[in-house]
């Protein structure tokens, strides 16, 4: 990867579950992405499996990860990824967020969850980026968005802003499908890319009332939540936005999108 040299992108990606690294073509298609962008300093990682209110920031030193998943086989637990902290990106977090009267708390034993780490350990694998996690506190759409506008000078530094979710994600509804790719999925993965190519902010905001499966796709809002910290990091430059993933992984949208 090239070294910085231009403002960091922001990324929204969806990071699949810890099988996804027996996928015959997407960590291939990951690896390919983060070949192309520039070398962070630093990553920021809002994954869609950490909502905590106040915002609260992750361990910034090494610590195990959290393996937040069930069920699963034992190898999948055994996966690591010591990225090293990221205390000074921490600091300039808290600054930009309690400058924005926004309250932040520290969690310094919260390790990297399977939204973060897994996707990384495609992406950069020698795990010599250091990283920050934060949580999401809250799934309003607009507070999200605000937040990732005030992190936005982080891009100038040097800092990947990652957005963590999947584009669709209803458990439930695939477990009753024939299999293949429900309409659902396949529906709102088309209007959600429609939207963004249009720039749409608004109709995403509203993506429960305004897209046609929207509350199908997302029951719950939280695998969609970390796109609007993506959004909001991204004002001003919403035209640069592309689709770099796209295609079904078990019937779900992994749609994963750039900006700048």
């Amino acid at each position: 990867m090239r070294e910085v040299a231009e403002r960091m992108p922001a990324l929204y990606l969806s990071h699949g579950a810890p099988p996804l690294a027996d996928d015959p073509l997407w960590p291939r298609e990951l690896a390919d992405w983060s070949a192309k962008l520039p070398r962070p300093k630093a990553i920021l990682m809002v994954s869609a499996h950490w909502e905590e209110a106040p915002l609260a920031l992750g361990a910034t030193e090494t610590v195990p990860l959290v393996h937040d998943f069930w069920g699963f086989p034992e190898h999948y637990y055994a996966v690591r990824y010591a990225a090293p902290g990221a205390p000074e990106l921490a600091q300039s977090v808290r600054k930009l967020l309690r400058g924005a009267g926004t309250p932040v708390q520290d969690v310094p034993d919260r390790g990297l969850d399977h939204g973060a780490y897994v996707p990384l350990v495609e992406m950069f694998p020698e795990a010599d980026i250091p990283v920050l996690q934060v949580s999401m506190p809250t799934l309003d759409p607009r507070k999200l968005l605000e937040i990732g506008r005030r992190l936005a000078p982080l891009r100038d530094e040097g800092v990947l802003i990652v957005g963590s979710g999947f584009f669709t994600h209803n458990l439930a509804a695939l477990r009753q499908a024939a299999g293949g790719v429900p309409g659902w999925s396949a529906e709102f993965d088309d209007w959600g890319t429609r939207a963004l190519l249009a720039q749409d902010v608004d109709a995403l905001l509203d993506f429960e009332n305004k897209a046609p499966a929207g509350r199908l796709a997302h029951p719950r809002t939280e695998h969609f939540a970390p796109l609007f910290v993506t959004l909001g990091a991204s004002e001003g430059e919403l035209d640069s936005g592309r689709s770099m993933i796209d295609g079904f992984w078990m019937g779900l949208a992994k749609r994963s999108v750039q900006f700048g």
